[in-house]
């Protein structure tokens, strides 16, 4: 092979690589159209795939330097993500994480309380998870779940509520207080696109894992958890912990929205990074590489034919 057929197999490889960076995201848009198609739902105009994809991908090279940055200057950042059940906080999480370093950047989703939680600070069992210097922790629902889901399922009383709204604005000046910086996100999404994506689950078996009995019972309790989320935004949102609202019937605008808003309210810079050389692979005359059994190996169902 000529230098020029070798220079134009590794442009390429490289471009089969790229590709292959952008395959996961591509799959998930594609589930999305078809799972619209097959609802009988267009896709939204004024918003194509390709003005997507490369906002997205814009943004996320954003949240790279952003990572840098908090990693370098050891920031602590903590966002919180809330909103009813399919209102797309899991979406537009994994694109934010999507291209970090699970390292630096992870995420919380934390079970129902064990009944030795139960008995704790109701705080107690956050704690453990929050950021040290140069980490980035977003939670997939977080301390908000009592004056939500909790109050609205009747898992705590009255006055443990009213407790929590009198502890929370402490609780959080007393973090922010501790270096972290808190960031909360709530995304609403209309009752109609809610009924739509509860069904959309239900008939599609790749997303029926996705429905609980909770989240059926959360129909019927619509209203319910409207007062509760009011009622905490009323009693929660501050000017040092301001809520942030996410509008979600979209969800592609969502991401979008909420990625560039955040990227907005952590100043960040360039890092300077040493230039990085690959070194040459050392060799030893008295190594031999052994055969590896072909009964270890996976099975090449997919090879080349």
């Amino acid at each position: 092979m000529d230098r020029a057929d070798t220079f134009t197999a590794d442009v390429e490889r490289i471009r089969d690589e790229l590709a292959d960076a952008l395959d996961e995201e591509l799959e998930i848009a594609l589930e999305e159209e078809r799972l619209d198609r097959a609802a009988g739902r267009a896709a939204k105009a004024g918003f194509d795939r390709n003005t997507y994809f490369r906002e997205l991908l814009r943004l996320q090279r954003e949240l790279v330097r952003l990572q840098d940055w908090v990693q370098h200057s050891g920031l602590k950042l903590v966002v919180l993500f809330e909103g009813r059940d399919s209102a797309g906080k899991g979406g537009a999480i994994k694109r934010i994480t999507q291209r970090l370093n699970p390292r630096v950047c992870r995420v919380v989703a934390l079970p129902a309380p064990t009944t030795r939680e139960r008995t704790q600070w109701y705080f107690q069992r956050y704690v453990s998870h929050l950021p040290a210097a140069g980490e980035m922790v977003l939670f997939d629902r977080s301390w908000y779940n009592r004056a939500g889901v909790e109050r609205v399922m009747g898992f705590c009383t009255e006055d443990e509520v009213e407790e929590f709204f009198r502890t929370v604005p402490d609780f959080e000046r007393m973090l922010m207080r501790s270096g972290i910086i808190l960031l909360k996100y709530w995304f609403s999404i209309t009752d109609e696109e809610q009924e739509f994506r509860f069904h959309m689950r239900i008939n599609d078996p790749l997303k029926q894992w996705k429905l609980s009995p909770m989240d059926l019972e959360s129909r019927l309790r619509w209203e319910d958890y409207t007062r509760a989320k009011e009622a905490m935004l009323e009693r929660t949102h501050s000017a040092e912990a301001p809520w942030w609202i996410v509008e979600a019937d979209d969800k592609k605008r969502a991401r979008l929205n909420c990625i560039a808003h955040l990227l907005a309210q952590v100043p960040y810079q360039d890092v300077e990074k040493p230039p990085v050389t690959l070194p040459s692979r050392v060799r030893h005359a008295d190594y031999t590489r052994h055969p590896v059994p072909r009964e270890l190996y996976v099975p090449d169902i997919y090879g080349a034919s």
